[in-house]
């Protein structure tokens, strides 16, 4: 299930045909169905008309904003296909991250990797949160597009990922070098912590080298979702990625 109107507009305008029905609320605010009707124009997809309640129980929220899609799942890769993946790209962007286990930080993670070009996100599959309906609304779409992984062994993944040329930059307040110091214009990896927790041992044992984000305030680490989103934008400045 896919819902909010943002993200069922965005899923409309980028992949239409992995939708297989909207669920509208039958008194739809008059700008909310004329936002949804203009994403619908031009795609056969079928719409019912549904009372509050029975969006809320498709949703398994109230806050639903009037528009639920069912939407055809898209798995996320598994070990064997995400390498096939990766030996495939050409000076990668990926994102790792460890233990993301809240939903709304790993929805707006994906929204962020999606809007700057990231090849494949890669999670630990027993330890990161997986794509929920709330993870989807965050993600505003991104979640049935973003190429995702999700792996037994993080520290293994990570080291095929050395073993294939790319290089592996974790994330660390405790590091002495700022991100900023840091060459993001070949094929890398950006390794990003748990909230509270930051890198597991043997995750910050795979990287090759370690970046903090400069810190000027009393608050001593940044939400992970925002920290990604410096992170991946700043390798696009490097590129100059516009």
């Amino acid at each position: 299930m896919l819902f909010g109107i943002n993200a069922v507009a965005t899923m409309l305008r980028r992949d239409a045909a992995h939708i297989i029905r909207i669920c509208r609320q039958n008194n739809l605010g008059a700008q909310r169905r004329a936002r949804l009707a203009a994403a619908l124009e031009g795609h056969a997809v079928p719409v019912a008309e549904v009372d509050a309640a029975e969006l809320a129980r498709m949703a398994g929220t109230d806050n639903h904003q009037g528009v639920v899609a069912l939407v055809y799942e898209r798995a996320p890769l598994d070990e064997a296909a995400a390498k096939d993946y990766v030996r495939e790209l050409t000076r990668p962007l990926l994102l790792v991250l460890d233990g993301v286990q809240d939903p709304r930080n790993f929805g707006a993670c994906l929204r962020t990797a999606d809007a700057a070009g990231v090849d494949l996100v890669v999670t630990a599959r027993n330890r990161n949160v997986g794509i929920t309906p709330v993870v989807s609304k965050v993600a505003a779409g991104a979640a049935g597009l973003q190429p995702v992984a999700e792996v037994a062994n993080l520290a293994r993944f990570l080291k095929f990922l050395a073993g294939t040329g790319i290089w592996i930059i974790g994330t660390d307040e405790a590091a002495e070098q700022s991100l900023f110091d840091v060459d993001l214009t070949p094929g890398i990896a950006l390794v990003l912590g748990a909230e509270g927790a930051g890198l597991r041992h043997l995750t910050r044992e795979r990287c090759d080298e370690l970046a903090s984000l400069p810190m000027r305030g009393a608050v001593e680490s940044l939400n992970v979702s925002v920290a990604t989103g410096i992170c991946l934008y700043e390798a696009l400045r490097q590129r100059r990625v516009g």
